[in-house]
C-alpha cells in the first residue's frame, strides 16, 4: 500500500469528523479487535473508509475505546524524548533541564495508561513543568483535566482559539455517551512564541486548517552526538471542516511546515507525529530497537516528512476543489 498516496486521500476525505467520533468512542468495548497489535496501514486504510462514509464501523469504535487493544509500549526516540501515547493517538514527553515538557494528553479511557507510560520512562506527573497541547479535539486534550489532579504544577499551553475550541467541545459533549471536561485556560501563546523550559526551547507555530486554533510545535533532539530539529504537526486531517476557507487555511499552513523541512541551515528532519499510523511511526519504534550503533535513525527522515505534506496538500486541494463546488 502506498501509504503517501492514501494519507492524501485522508485529507481529501477528512480523517474524521469530531462528532461523529466522538459518538462512535461510547461504544462499549468487545473482545473482538479489528486488528493484530498496531499496523499502520491497516489502520489508515479503515478511517479512510470512515472519512469517506462519515459512519464509523462499530468495531473500529470498539478498538479505539479499549485500552488493552491501544496498547503500545513507551519507547525512547531520542535521548531526552519517549513516546507515551498509544496506538492511534501520541503523547511525547522530553526532559529538560529544569523538568518534563508533555506534548497532548490523550482522553479518557487512556489516560490511565498515559500515567503509567510516564512512571515506567521514570517521570513523575508531579515534576511536569509545561503540557503543550496542539488543538482542541477531545483525543488530544481530553486528558487535560486528569492529569492536572497529579500534575498540580504544570502549566496547560494552547492558543487563544485552541483554548476556545476546546472548551467548547467539552461542553458540548455533555450528556453524550463520551463527555469529557476541560481545564481552565492557562497559558495562551501565540505564532511565533517560545516556551523555553531549562536548556530546551519549544517554539509556536499557528498551524490553522485542522482546526482553526491548532499549533504545531518545534524543537532540538539529540541522538547521541547529533542534534535534530523535531516538528509536531498539530493536525493532520480535515475533519470538523466547516468551509473553504479552512481547507484553505490547512494548505498554507502544510505550505509553511514544508518551508521548515527545505529550510538551510537547521532544517527540520524529525516528525514526532500526533497520530502514529500517519507516518508508520510504530513500525520505525520497532526499527529502533534493532538498530545497530552506525545505523540511521529511523526518525530522522525528512525525505519522508516531505512526502507525507506533499500527500497532505495535494489531498487538501481536492477537497477544496469539493468544498468550493458545494459553495462553501
Amino acid at each position: 500500500m502506498n501509504g503517501g498516496r492514501l494519507r492524501g486521500r485522508l485529507a481529501a476525505a477528512g480523517l474524521a469528523g469530531a462528532a461523529a467520533l466522538g459518538a462512535a468512542l461510547g461504544v462499549t468495548p468487545a473482545v473482538a479487535q479489528p486488528f493484530d497489535g498496531c499496523p499502520s496501514d491497516a489502520i489508515l486504510e479503515r478511517f479512510e473508509s470512515f472519512g469517506r462514509s462519515g459512519r464509523m464501523p462499530m468495531e473500529l469504535g470498539r478498538w479505539l475505546s479499549d485500552p488493552k487493544a491501544q496498547y503500545v509500549e513507551p519507547f525512547k526516540a531520542f535521548d531526552e524524548v519517549h513516546f507515551v501515547g498509544v496506538c492511534w493517538v501520541s503523547a511525547w514527553v522530553v526532559r529538560t533541564s529544569a523538568g518534563p515538557v508533555l506534548i497532548d494528553t490523550l482522553h479518557a479511557p487512556h489516560v490511565d495508561q498515559l500515567l503509567q507510560n510516564l512512571a515506567r520512562v521514570g517521570i513523575d506527573p508531579a515534576s511536569i513543568r509545561y503540557v503543550l497541547m496542539t488543538h482542541g479535539h477531545f483525543d488530544h486534550v481530553g486528558g487535560a483535566a486528569k492529569l492536572k489532579t497529579v500534575a498540580p504544577g504544570a502549566r496547560f499551553v494552547m492558543t487563544r482559539r485552541g483554548w476556545d475550541e476546546a472548551i467548547a467541545s467539552a461542553r458540548q459533549s455533555s450528556g453524550t455517551p463520551r463527555a469529557w471536561t476541560m481545564v481552565d485556560v492557562d497559558v495562551v501563546v501565540a505564532d511565533g512564541d517560545v516556551v523555553t523550559v531549562g536548556d530546551t526551547s519549544f517554539k509556536v507555530y499557528e498551524t490553522p486548517g485542522h482546526t482553526f486554533g491548532t499549533a504545531s510545535y518545534e524543537f532540538p533532539v539529540r541522538d547521541g552526538s547529533e542534534r535534530h530539529v523535531a516538528f509536531t504537526v498539530g493536525g493532520l486531517g480535515l475533519n470538523a471542516i466547516e468551509n473553504s476557507q479552512q481547507v484553505e487555511a490547512f494548505i498554507a499552513s502544510v505550505r509553511r511546515i514544508e518551508g521548515l523541512v527545505a529550510r538551510r541551515p537547521d532544517p527540520v528532519t524529525v516528525h514526532l507525529t500526533t497520530h502514529p499510523f500517519s507516518n508508520r511511526l510504530i513500525e520505525a519504534a520497532a526499527a529502533l530497537k534493532t538498530r545497530g550503533p552506525s545505523a540511521p535513525h529511523p526518525l530522522v527522515d525528512p525525505e519522508g516528512f516531505a512526502r507525507q505534506l506533499r500527500s497532505l496538500r495535494d489531498g487538501a486541494e481536492e477537497r477544496l476543489a469539493v468544498e468550493r463546488k458545494a459553495g462553501r
